[in-house]
């Protein structure tokens, strides 16, 4: 039986508290939510492939706020019992591959401090052994030099902390050093992270959330701005626009080059008494800035940024209207076809409206909005079909980073559900050719599952950072094209990638070529790209269709 240390009167440690009940340990979780919000982008910007649509951050962020707000307002005492909330709140806010694995550690920590009343060494290092076993066996396939390993390695060292002590804040102490040790040697196990020049991200992004503890119990600032700057091409605009907190009347950005060199840390905290949702990026010399403001506030930053540099562009966006004009989008009604008691029912998870439609004109029953960047969560998946007239239910994830969401939200059921393994959009699309809604559940998963095995998918995007990977020279803003997942070439023009792409996927030896157009490209220029492709591929027929997915202009499906 371990000895409780006597309360600490160190001013080194202001937050230390014995014994760690479930309210002592609750500002911890918060702690740990606030620190990886506050580095949310750094985490973002770990992408193996330089893409934009790094999302891991976010991913993690937002399980973890699900974690939290499951008990914010609870007076529980019991620190195995609060646990169990976080664990229940993390996994139904769970998105994304990285939040389902974060989910799956809460999880097997909540079961090692089952009822638990207070945490001492011993619960501490066995909960996070519990969190380690748990989180390896909710992946099919682990993988190391990922979020894994990291979990791996720090309950390792708690083990190993706990031959020499048995305080558990002494033990959480070296569990968050090894955690930075086990990222930094990520790229050693995992090969795509070497090439890439990168660290894993959800194993940076679980050393944030231990480290906002221990930042917590040492009275360190958990919410001051991180001096960190993007590529110009990673700047996601469009990205905060889910959150949009009351008061962000405007969006503000500003080009510029600053006079001299420029004083991050300052330039931060100046920024941050005029708003919110501050991004910063450069390239060659010229700096972006990114902010959200309150309307009395709106040529603050527009005036600040003329005081350090020579302003080149500036750009106002209207939040409340972009906001309005996105819940009216959302608003339109999808035809989908009604499902009958006994029926196949399939939930089809799209990244645009255009694909929605698509996915309702061939018969799916429900749709969820999700693909890159907005990974739908676990709640989510379970709210489509959890109220459906039918117990026989099919989910298409159609994205690599839902598909463990999906699974876990197949779970938490009675009704029989079969995730489809579909990681892209064209590949749900040709599964939901084999529906037969009235045929035997068993019979029509095989043939969806076969189908997908019959089409290739392209994707084309822009490049958000310089990097050589599996020999192809990517440049920051050229156009990089990916054949089923794999990077396959880079351009400056936009239509040389499309082109090289069809060639790389050899078309010529396909029927049907349809190009899902993203959001903001001009039809002109669609238009221009598509009758070039309909020159070289005279015998395939060439189909376009308005896919609203962001970020990647064409999403390309060839069958």
């Amino acid at each position: 039986m371990s000895v409780e240390p006597s309360p600490s009167t160190s001013t080194a440690y202001p937050n230390r508290r014995y014994p760690i009940d479930g309210q002592v340990f609750k500002p911890m979780i918060e702690a740990g939510l606030i620190w990886l919000r506050t580095n949310q982008q750094t985490v973002n910007a770990l992408n193996v492939f330089p893409v934009p649509d790094g999302d891991t951050g976010t991913n993690m962020v937002l399980t973890m706020q699900a974690a939290y707000d499951e008990i914010a307002d609870s007076p529980e005492r019991n620190v195995g019992k609060l646990m169990h909330a976080v664990a229940h709140g993390a996994l139904m806010g769970a998105r994304g591959n990285s939040g389902v694995i974060l989910s799956q550690l809460w999880r097997g920590i909540a079961r090692a401090l089952d009822n638990q009343e207070h945490l001492d060494g011993i619960a501490l290092v066995n909960a996070f052994h519990q969190g380690r076993n748990t989180a390896y066996k909710g992946v099919v396939r682990p993988v190391e030099g990922t979020i894994l390993t990291v979990t791996k390695d720090v309950a390792s060292a708690a083990e190993e902390a706990l031959k020499e002590t048995s305080d558990p804040y002494e033990i959480l102490e070296r569990m968050v050093p090894a955690a930075d040790l086990s990222v930094q040697r990520t790229p050693e196990l995992l090969a795509v992270l070497r090439d890439a020049g990168v660290v894993d991200a959800g194993g940076k992004g679980l050393f944030f959330l231990l480290e906002g503890f221990t930042r917590y119990v040492k009275g360190l600032p958990l919410d001051s701005a991180i001096a960190t700057i993007q590529p110009l091409a990673a700047m996601k605009m469009d990205a905060g626009m889910e959150n949009v907190e009351p008061g962000q009347d405007y969006e503000v950005v500003v080009d510029f080059r600053p006079h001299q060199t420029l004083d991050l840390i300052q330039f931060y905290e100046d920024l941050e008494q005029m708003g919110t949702s501050i991004q910063m990026g450069e390239g060659d010399g010229m700096y972006r800035m990114h902010i959200h403001v309150p309307a009395e506030k709106l040529y603050d930053p527009i005036e600040y940024t003329k005081s350090i540099g020579t302003v080149t562009k500036v750009a106002i966006e209207n939040l409340v209207a972009q906001m309005e004009a996105i819940q009216n989008e959302r608003g339109s009604k999808l035809n989908l076809i009604p499902i009958e008691p006994g029926q196949i029912a399939v939930i089809a998870i799209a990244p645009g409206q255009g694909i929605a439609r698509v996915f309702a004109s061939l018969g799916a029953a429900a749709i969820v909005e999700g693909g890159q960047t907005m990974n739908p969560s676990t709640q989510e998946i379970l709210r489509a079909f959890e109220n459906l007239p039918t117990e026989q239910i099919i989910i298409l994830p159609n994205n690599k980073n839902i598909f463990l969401a999906a699974q876990a939200a197949a779970q938490l059921t009675v009704k029989k559900v079969h995730v489809i393994p579909c990681r892209t959009v064209p590949q749900g699309l040709a599964a939901m050719m084999r529906l037969a809604p009235d045929g035997n559940l068993e019979d029509v998963v095989q043939e969806m599952t076969a189908a997908i095995d019959e089409i290739e998918t392209g994707e084309v995007t822009v490049a958000t950072r310089t990097v050589e990977i599996d020999g192809i020279k990517v440049e920051e803003g050229h156009t990089i094209a990916l054949l089923n997942g794999k990077l396959v070439l880079s351009s400056p023009m936009l239509k040389e990638a499309c082109l090289g792409l069809l060639e790389k996927a050899h078309a010529d030896h396909f029927e049907l070529i349809t190009f899902f157009c993203g959001a903001g490209i001009a039809r002109q220029e669609v238009n221009e790209i598509t009758d070039a492709v309909r020159k070289i591929y005279p015998n395939q027929e060439i189909e376009v269709q308005e896919g609203g997915q962001p970020h990647y202009q064409f999403i390309i499906s060839i069958e």
